[in-house]
């Protein structure tokens, strides 16, 4: 793990930190310079570790299998993909942050006894999301731009500019309007106590969605095209490309 940078004054250098969150993230863009969707969910084996302990949760729960089994079988599968992403020396936190999330939801259900609360700790993480969002867009900080800044070259830059910045809000609060939609759809399926819907939306609603807000959002903060002062009226070359 690098150690950030510091400024003259001894404070942490801001474009350095920025780029460090990006690369966590997991956000990548390809060489054409537009986003890498499937990378930056983590590829085919973070979409299938994203997806397959709710879906087995959910298949064996609604079909009549008992609570215990059900957990179990989500807890298992998440440990499967942890385990075997320790054995391919992935990231210490990358391989446990999956399993452990599904460990918190089965706990939650099993002492509750009932399988709808196997997903009230995601309503909780996407309050959250949905504060910290709007803390950034409060402050003038927004996350998108923090996000696709260091990936697009222009680190901390944007800020200083109306039009990037304005550009990188309204990039957030598509980012936003994903969380909020996830609550809007799927707590009142929890108040009524509907599991098979619930898991269903929770699923569709999960990776692809936010997959499709994160397209979005890139899309919506692209920079402008900008032709070189030497290049003719006519020429098709643009730094848009290269967002």
């Amino acid at each position: 793990m690098s150690t950030p940078k510091h400024s003259e004054d001894g404070q942490p250098d801001l474009n350095e930190l920025a780029g460090q969150y990006a690369a966590r993230s997991g956000v990548e863009r390809r060489d054409d310079g537009q986003i890498d969707v499937l990378k930056s969910v983590g590829g085919v084996r973070g979409l299938a570790e994203a997806v397959v302990p709710g879906l087995l949760f959910t298949l064996l729960y609604t079909i009549g299998a008992e609570l215990n089994l059900s957990l179990g079988a989500a807890v298992a599968a998440a440990a499967v993909f942890s385990v075997a992403n320790l054995i391919q020396r992935r990231p210490l936190m990358q391989s446990l942050t999956g399993v452990a999330g599904v460990a918190i939801c089965a706990f939650v259900a099993l002492r509750s006894g009932d399988g709808a609360t196997y997903f009230v700790p995601g309503f909780y993480l996407n309050a959250a999301y949905i504060l910290a969002f709007l803390v950034s867009i409060a402050v003038k900080w927004p996350v998108a731009g923090l996000l696709f800044g260091a990936i697009r070259g222009e680190n901390i830059q944007w800020r200083a500019e109306p039009v990037r910045l304005k550009a990188y809000i309204w990039a957030s609060w598509i980012i936003v309007a994903v969380f909020a939609l996830r609550l809007a759809v799927q707590l009142p399926l929890f108040l009524a106590g509907n599991v098979a819907a619930l898991g269903t939306m929770r699923l569709a609603m999960g990776v692809p969605l936010y997959a499709l807000g994160l397209w979005l959002a890139w899309v919506v903060s692209r920079p402008s095209a900008v032709v070189p002062p030497e290049a003719g009226s006519g020429s098709g070359s643009s730094a848009a490309a290269g967002d």
